[in-house]
């Protein structure tokens, strides 16, 4: 082979090596879309917005066969959002699909890559049902939605699943019986529905070829199939199966098990199979049944004794309510009433609210006004159903105050965290050596709806997750005590890092990356949550670095609470309100009453906070410079004044380009009218591409300008994070300090 020849087969090779490598155009722009909706977390390491092939670079979580994208493994990267199934749905070659454990809410897409033979969606937020486009997924062969707030009763979806072998449907809201074509599952070996609210027969898993089932804890009831005692690993406690003394337990009615046994409409607490088709016990005991007389003085004897209970209860209502009123200058007439009735021997009570709607996403609190009272199902003769019937359970633990007395040194001066508009906080050092913070909030005396807005309040906050979110891990309420548990994030607020004098710097990079991660909590409140959740009282103090010097913000859902506040946290708050009015948009008087318009404006002080060192508001500045807003607001769009009010230890360090962008981004944030404002998912995007431009011109230069010119350390490497005992806070700052 001649020397050209050889030349123009290594050109071809190394052409015909890229063009193999590079990955489907279209494939590429799905997930470039995907990572967009996500408003680019920094988990997802390698991934761009723009550039790039997944295949190639090894995007975090995604393997390739050839040209195409056949994995997506992206379990436990504290992920957020709305699951966008449009964009998944054109990767027509993915095989494997694991979301699981993050924080991704709303309902579960309609549109999934048709191909997919593993999906798990395990340990999220997502709400509603099954779709029913699920049915084209043929090739399914593990199926995992477990752990999930999924409700109502199961889509009939399931017939032409040849290939499951797996589910999990697990801890959710399942309601209802089972659908009929769960007997078409005859490749299934394990099947999990346990800790949901499922009735009737289970009929339809008899003919199954099951290894393992559990179904424990649901309602299901009527008689168990004899075929069960061949499954190996079996769970079937917590339910209401009927068993008589002289009825063998695996032995089945089959002469009278028809095909359409296990459906009753609508569905009822006994399924129907069982009043149609009684067990044998039945036929047995036949003569011991009460004649006519016998049942008619039970029957009065039920119903007198529900009038009387209904009677008792509604006296002992009256009374409590109409002393609580009184004593607020309420009138009766704004209480609901209790109704009661007895059905199938369950006393029930309700408390239920005018033009109530059921919802399966969590309740979240947006606005300044207090929420309405949520509603309460007991009961009262199933000791499993006072945690099983809330739609919306709470997502954390309820403790003693006894236990966070000892733990808080009876809530000692030496445990004390901070102060703020509700309350003080304290460390709680437990004996098995956990660390919590504990806000104790200080209330007036509140009435019975104040009290149920309060646990209101925190089933919402103990539904936040998001990486970036101080999260709610318990709660300790009565006998007048209000007290909220949050995980432990070090001593050490944003304000402390700027403004204390015993701190190092800041480097650029880090506080643009503290913006992002701000900018993504509050995108999470605005948009994830439905309703959304408006902080009010985003500051530099109410944002913890923790010890990656990631940041954390506090008291997200909280600032609801602020009119329960009693009187001398009231003064306090009215202290603290002053040295903070820097933060709050023009249009809100009071601190608050914010919506998401006002966040977003607070979140534009906060970056200039991180621009210039300098604090909202400073009365020991000259009158015209006290006001960061009013001082920095005419300077934005001139190069000179915007260079000019850079914090000194950063100035060197910001390329022009990246500056001008950043004071753009302030510049939309801190519009005067609300209506011009940017929604936070425009700014977490504009900011996270600056941060991308920021370290590609790093890397063109060839060096890092914070290092090399020796300004500051980098507070991200081991050598900064070393000497983290040099960030002292100050005796006023506050932790969690709304």
């Amino acid at each position: 082979m001649t020397m050209a020849a050889k030349q123009r087969f290594v050109v071809f090779a190394i052409f015909l090596f890229q063009a193999v490598a590079l990955t489907d155009v279209e494939e590429v722009e799905a997930l470039r879309n995907f990572y967009r909706s996500l408003n680019c977390p920094t988990q997802l390491n390698n991934w761009k917005l723009e550039g790039g092939d997944p295949c190639d670079e090894l995007w975090t979580g995604v393997s390739c066969h050839q040209s195409s994208v056949i994995d997506i493994k992206l379990q436990g990267l504290s992920l957020t959002g709305n699951l966008q199934g449009d964009q998944l749905v054109r990767l027509q070659h993915l095989k494997h699909l694991d979301l699981s454990s993050n924080h991704f809410h709303g309902e579960i897409p309609n549109s999934l890559p048709t191909n997919l033979t593993d999906l798990n969606l395990a340990a999220n937020y997502f709400s509603q049902t099954i779709p029913h486009t699920v049915t084209s997924m043929k090739h399914l062969r593990h199926l995992n939605l477990s752990q999930n707030l999924l409700s109502g009763p199961l889509p009939d979806v399931f017939g032409g699943f040849d290939n499951l072998i797996m589910m999990d449907l697990s801890h959710n809201n399942f309601s209802g019986d089972l659908p009929v074509s769960f007997r078409t599952l005859m490749n299934l070996t394990r099947l999990h529905l346990q800790s949901n609210e499922f009735t009737g027969s289970v009929i339809f898993l008899a003919d199954l070829h099951l290894h393992e089932l559990n179904i424990e804890d649901n309602h299901f009831s009527g008689v168990i199939p004899e075929s069960f005692q061949n499954i190996n690993s079996l769970w079937i406690g917590g339910n209401q199966f009927r068993i008589g003394v002289n009825y063998p337990p695996w032995k089945f009615p089959t002469d009278v098990m028809p095909n359409e046994q296990n459906i009753s409409s609508p569905p009822t607490t006994e399924s129907s199979a069982i009043e149609k088709y009684p067990s044998h016990e039945s036929g047995y005991n036949r003569k011991k049944r009460p004649g006519s007389g016998g049942i008619v003085i039970m029957v009065v004897g039920a119903v007198m004794t529900v009038i009387g209970a209904a009677v008792f209860i509604a006296v002992r209502t009256h009374r409590s309510t109409k002393q609580t009123l009184d004593s607020i200058g309420g009138s009766l007439s704004s209480l609901q009433s209790l109704p009661i009735s007895a059905s199938q021997g369950s006393l029930v009570a309700e408390y239920d609210r005018p033009d109530s709607s059921s919802s399966d996403s969590p309740p979240l609190i947006s606005s300044w006004q207090l929420p309405p009272a949520p509603t309460m199902t007991i009961k009262m003769s199933n000791r499993r159903s006072f945690s099983k019937k809330c739609k919306i359970p709470i997502c954390a633990k309820l403790y003693a105050v006894a236990d966070l007395q000892l733990a808080t040194s009876n809530f000692s001066p030496n445990n004390l965290l901070g102060e703020g508009t509700l309350g003080s906080v304290y460390r709680a050092d437990f004996p098995d050596g956990q660390v919590l913070a504990v806000k104790n909030i200080k209330t007036v005396a509140l009435s019975i709806t104040e009290e149920e807005q309060f646990m209101e309040v925190i089933r919402t906050v103990s539904h936040l997750r998001h990486p970036n979110i101080v999260a709610l891990v318990g709660y300790s309420v009565g006998n007048g005590n209000h007290l909220l548990l949050y995980e432990y994030i070090r001593k050490v607020t944003l304000d402390d890092a700027l403004h204390n004098v015993l701190c190092m710097p800041l480097t650029w990079s880090l506080r643009l990356r503290i913006a992002i991660g701000v900018s993504r909590a509050l995108n999470y409140l605005h948009t994830s949550c439905v309703p959304s959740i408006t902080h009010s009282n985003l500051k530099a103090t109410n944002i913890l670095l923790d010890e990656d010097l990631n940041p954390r913000v506090c008291d997200c859902g909280l600032a609801v609470l602020k009119p329960l506040a009693s009187n001398n946290v009231k003064i306090k708050a009215s202290e603290i309100a002053i040295a903070d009015s820097g933060y709050v948009a023009p249009e809100h008087v009071k601190r608050g009453s914010g919506n998401p318009k006002a966040d977003i404006f607070s979140f534009g002080v906060l970056l200039l906070e991180l621009l210039t060192g300098r604090r909202p508001f400073d009365s020991s500045r000259p009158k015209g410079e006290q006001s960061l807003v009013e001082w920095a607001s005419s300077k934005l769009h001139d190069s000179e004044s915007l260079l000019e009010m850079v914090d000194s230890t950063i100035k060197r360090i910001i390329s022009t380009r990246a500056l001008s962008s950043y004071a753009d981004i302030i510049s939309q944030c801190i519009q005067p009218q609300k209506e011009f404002r940017p929604q936070m998912a425009e700014v977490v995007q504009s900011l996270v591409s600056l941060l991308q431009k920021s370290g590609q011109e790093k890397a063109k230069s060839g060096k890092d300008k914070e290092t090399a010119q020796g300004a500051e350390f980098d507070p991200c490497d081991r050598s900064f994070r070393s000497t983290n005992s040099h960030f002292f806070a100050s005796p006023t700052a506050s932790y969690l300090s709304i």
